[in-house]
């Protein structure tokens, strides 16, 4: 047998939740406040209000102006509890435009977190470099070189002058070292590992607050680190699990840390490291690398994202 309560509300019925959600939404106005005005229990008021949200009468959405996608970025740190959510609109069929407008969400959100009490560590990547760009103003805080230099062809600049340009720009120390992030074997890392300016930035490493970080998935194109490496390495390595890549740092799907023979090679910072500084902000686009953001959220290597909304879908999807 059918209830009043199972029928289609009819025209007093909505009027009567209508007058509620106005007062209540648009008037300010307490349940309690509510409830005595028309003679109702605080019970039916709240009842009232969760049925027209349920039903559509009231639509809540979040609404700014801007390249900023509020209800993205709301959505994206729920789910993956993150400290940190940035998603803008802007498409990825332009990488440089992307860049470039991520960048400028990066260089915006640090300009926002960063205090004097912070030591602040950068790995070098294109999406940094154009936040280096933006970046116009930081609070006074040591910055860290993360990383070696990566010795390509297309890579005109390297993790030195991002760290020597962000210090500039805060007026911090800049601890930043001249040292390849990777080399030929394990015994050359570890001799340049002892080399006074390297030494330097390494012994900062456990002092750090925040930290600023590219990610790539662990194929030809995706991955400036996989793209450093010769075909047969890179393959073996997938061979061997990894399927993303941050600072040199290599990750399997479920974002475990996977031991390579890239692994003693490489000149910057380590994954437990990492793992220890409480923000590290992964600046991340191109929904091919979905999976692989997925594999470091759940490892735990990253906690904070700026991204685009494309990719903040996937993420959801």
């Amino acid at each position: 047998m059918s209830t009043p309560q199972d029928k289609t509300p009819g025209p007093a019925q909505l009027v009567l939740s209508a007058t509620v959600a106005r007062r209540y939404y648009f008037d300010e106005v307490s349940k309690s406040d509510i409830a005595a005005e028309l003679g109702l229990s605080r019970f039916k008021v709240a009842r009232l209000l969760d049925h027209a949200k349920a039903t559509g009468l009231v639509r809540i959405e979040l609404d700014y102006r801007g390249e900023l996608n509020l209800d993205l970025s709301a959505r994206l740190a729920s789910a993956y509890g993150l400290r940190h959510s940035i998603v803008i609109d802007s498409a990825q069929d332009d990488e440089d435009v992307l860049r470039v407008n991520l960048g400028r969400a990066a260089a915006e959100l640090l300009s926002e977190i960063v205090t004097e009490d912070d030591v602040l560590g950068l790995a070098w990547a294109r999406s940094l470099m154009a936040m280096r760009s933006s970046l116009a103003r930081l609070a006074p805080c040591p910055v860290v070189q993360l990383s070696g230099a990566l010795s390509r062809p297309d890579v005109e600049e390297s993790s030195i002058e991002l760290v020597r340009d962000v210090a500039r720009t805060s007026a911090g120390p800049a601890y930043f070292f001249y040292a390849p992030m990777i080399v030929p074997d394990a015994a050359t890392a570890q001799v340049l590992r002892t080399q006074p300016e390297v030494a330097r930035a390494y012994e900062m490493f456990p002092r750090l607050t925040k930290a600023v970080v590219g990610l790539g998935a662990w194929e030809a194109g995706l991955s400036t680190v996989a793209d450093a490496v010769d075909d047969d390495q890179r393959r073996a390595m997938y061979d061997s699990g990894v399927r993303a890549e941050l600072s040199g740092i290599q990750l399997d799907g479920e974002g475990n840390v996977v031991e390579t023979a890239l692994t003693e090679r490489l000149v910057g910072i380590g994954a437990e490291q990492l793992r220890a500084v409480p923000d590290v902000i992964a600046i991340v686009y191109g929904t091919a690398k979905a999976a692989a953001v997925r594999a470091a959220l759940r490892g735990g290597v990253v906690n904070s994202l700026v991204t685009h909304a494309a990719m903040a879908e996937e993420l959801l999807a």
